[in-house]
């Protein structure tokens, strides 16, 4: 392995490296993977003591054998193309039930129960015939074969936007994804609240924005979550996310990369060919060179690196909750088992004027009412994470994600905002409850809830997202625009690349932007 350069800064050594790659998150994996086994050198910089970024699995509660997925939690955008060009030992299990949906109907506790035996009548015991399942089944007909044109195309150069409408080849589908906002689309193909509530949560996740948003933000966010792998599915990692992180490390290793923990890159000097990072590291601050630099890092980080004026601010808008069980909680619609109603996506106050008063509220200034949020149980699909004890006791594993909670909310008391917005969705969890959920909370070694709570400003501090930002920044539609280079990860400096989620088609567990930053430093 080339060994480090130093000199002084502003004057830009002969490369050490081919490639130096800031921020050993899975992205920067993927690309040091893809380099070195080009036969490029590569360093990756990582300030943690270990890599993964906010892909990893930990074991968060003192003395208690589970390895929860932290942060991400549910892979859709990963293509299998990346798994299988890298030789990953990685896989994703189906889940059972795709959703959820509590609600109350005629003073009786019901639900819509989604994906399995049984989703016809659910939606017809929900709304009395069968026009809403109809309804979704042409939609997501639609959006399905979107999803086999368009997500081939994250992993080519940026086609233009004509090329990409021309792709999709359906009018009616870009109409409704790509041009006007999809609160239009959800209004015009449902007419219950609830299943309208259950379309859009697609749009909002680590999105703050209303259904008709001019901006179409929220079109772009529903994008990135229905094309996954040309299906939409999310799956569930076995062993938890960590096991991608994992992986990738080994790949990159066994080709040749060097990864180096608690290594921050502090500074980028680049002349457009060669450039110097300076490190800081345990054993002091030094400089090493490369011909190339990738970043994956967040686009205010790369600015702040390369010296320069930084993006407009970003701004994370959700509440993530780790909770571990002793047992599910009873419901109290009895007509479906809590283990299935946890097996997919569990919707809580998530109808479509629910959200739509929840946005209002965060919009004002004020954390909502009703804060709408969902649950995920990795366990029910895959209990390897937890210990073979907790595992044969029945324990089981909740995620939940919390929706339209602005990082502005939290601004003027962090702790006392989070705690009392905790409470809040917790209790509009419990309202579909038969006994509340912090009954079935295990306990730590210490005789401590297990649960914890993680607000934008504390991603922001735990993992230097922007404003706590999950995408690192707004979403961007897939296409090329004046402001977009030949992939997407291009910067104003022709060896510097982007390579995180605030890439073009970044956003979300999928190695894209690292795929991609590879290809474009490999010239292809």
């Amino acid at each position: 392995m080339p060994a480090d350069e130093t000199s002084s800064p502003g004057a830009p050594a002969h490369p050490a490296y081919d490639a130096v790659i800031v921020g050993g998150g899975h992205n920067g994996l993927v690309a040091a993977a893809y380099l070195a086994r080009a036969g490029q050198s590569v360093l990756v910089l990582e300030r943690l003591g270990s890599t993964g970024g906010a892909a990893v699995s930990t074991r968060p509660f003192e003395g208690i054998d589970a390895r929860l997925s932290r942060y991400s939690y549910l892979v859709s955008l990963l293509p299998q193309k990346i798994v299988r060009e890298l030789g990953l030992d990685f896989a994703v299990r189906k889940r059972t039930v795709s959703s959820y949906t509590p609600t109350v109907r005629g003073g009786r506790a019901t639900g819509l129960l989604v994906g399995g035996d049984g989703t016809r009548e659910s939606f017809a015991a929900l709304t009395g015939d069968d026009r809403e399942y109809e309804a979704w089944q042409r939609f997501y007909g639609m959006t399905g074969r979107v999803a086999e044109r368009v997500f081939p195309t994250l992993t080519e150069p940026l086609p233009a936007r004509e090329d990409l409408r021309t792709r999709v080849d359906d009018a009616d589908a870009w109409r409704m994804l790509f041009e006007e906002p999809i609160g239009v689309a959800v209004e015009e193909n449902f007419a219950d609240d609830l299943v309208r509530g259950v379309v859009l949560t697609d749009a909002l996740i680590g999105t703050f924005a209303d259904a008709h948003d001019p901006s179409l933000l929220q079109n772009r966010c529903f994008l990135y979550h229905v094309i996954g792998n040309s299906t939409g599915d999310w799956d569930v990692p076995v062993g938890g996310m960590g096991a991608l992180t994992d992986a990738l490390a080994g790949a990159a290793r066994a080709a040749g990369a060097e990864i180096r923990v608690l290594h921050e890159a502090t500074r980028i000097e680049t002349d457009g060919t060669r450039a110097e990072v300076t490190v800081r590291s345990p054993d002091g601050e030094h400089v090493v060179g490369a011909r190339r630099v990738l970043v994956n890092a967040s686009p205010q980080a790369l600015a702040e690196l390369l010296g320069e004026e930084p993006p407009a601010r970003a701004e994370g808008a959700q509440l993530k909750v780790n909770m571990l069980l002793t047992r599910l909680p009873r419901l109290r619609d009895h007509s479906v088992d809590p283990h299935r109603a946890f097996a997919g996506t569990f919707h809580i106050a998530e109808g479509y004027e629910q959200l739509a008063t929840a946005h209002r509220e965060a919009a004002a200034g004020r954390p909502p009412g009703a804060p709408p949020s969902e649950i995920y149980c990795h366990s029910l699909t895959d209990p390897s994470i937890l210990g073979p004890d907790l595992a044969a006791r029945g324990y089981q594993t909740l995620t939940l994600f919390g929706l339209h909670t602005p990082a502005r909310l939290f601004a003027a008391d962090n702790r006392a905002t989070r705690e009392a917005l905790l409470g809040a969705t917790l209790a509009e969890l419990d309202a579909h409850l038969e006994e509340p959920v912090t009954e079935c909370l295990a306990l730590d070694a210490d005789g401590r809830p297990c649960i914890e709570a993680k607000t934008p400003l504390d991603l922001e501090r735990d993992l230097r997202l922007p404003g706590g930002h999950i995408f690192h920044r707004d979403l961007s539609f897939p296409y090329a625009t004046v402001e977009t280079g030949r992939w997407g990860v291009e910067t104003a400096h022709a060896n510097v690349l982007l390579c995180g989620a605030g890439a073009v088609r970044g956003g979300g567990v999928s190695g894209v932007p690292g795929h991609n930053a590879a290809m474009a430093a490999l010239g292809r």
